[in-house]
């Protein structure tokens, strides 16, 4: 039996990540292509409601009926979504979590508005053996908020390290 190192894992993950979320993404609009998080005020609570109800659930259904239910239930907000490319997301999710041990609870990392229609969501996910990192980014097309991304990574203590640094060089 052959056995992948940590980094294989890690970059497998990302390239299915990416590969789901460019199948599933909608079309840029120019004023959606030009706004920026970080230049955005912070969200009023009401402005957002619907999107942290369904990061709420999710977590909920993570924790008690695992990831692939979680997922699909996220992404039934979305119907361009395809369900085909969300099963490679479950199974690199479940594989992650089989080695980082039993779901402890989330803390949010950040929060960015680009506009009253686009808003990100970071979550800190506890794990009995390391954190995870959940991103979940959403679109109000209309009156109703869809899920338009979802990143998910284990690299979220390495940007902390990096972000330790001075110039970019280690002491």
């Amino acid at each position: 039996m052959q056995y992948l190192n940590p980094k294989t894992l890690k970059s497998i993950f990302l390239i299915a990540i990416a590969f789901i979320i460019c199948n599933s993404a909608y079309a840029q609009t120019p004023a959606t292509a030009t706004a920026t998080a970080t230049s955005a005020p912070k969200t009023p609570a009401a402005t957002v409601t619907g999107a942290t109800a369904y990061i709420d659930k999710f977590f909920k259904t993570y924790e008690k009926d695992g990831t692939s239910r979680a997922i699909i239930n996220i992404f039934k907000t979305n119907p361009l979504v395809d369900s085909t490319s969300l099963r490679g997301l479950i199974a690199k999710i479940d594989t992650t979590r089989a080695l980082i041990g039993l779901y402890i609870g989330k803390e949010l990392i950040v929060q960015r508005k680009a506009s009253n229609s686009l808003v990100l969501y970071s979550y800190l996910v506890k794990h009995q053996n390391q954190p995870v990192r959940f991103t979940f980014m959403f679109y109000k097309p209309k009156n109703d908020w869809v899920i338009y991304r979802l990143y998910f990574d284990d690299q979220v203590d390495n940007e902390l390290e990096e972000s330790a640094k001075i110039n970019g060089k280690t002491q």
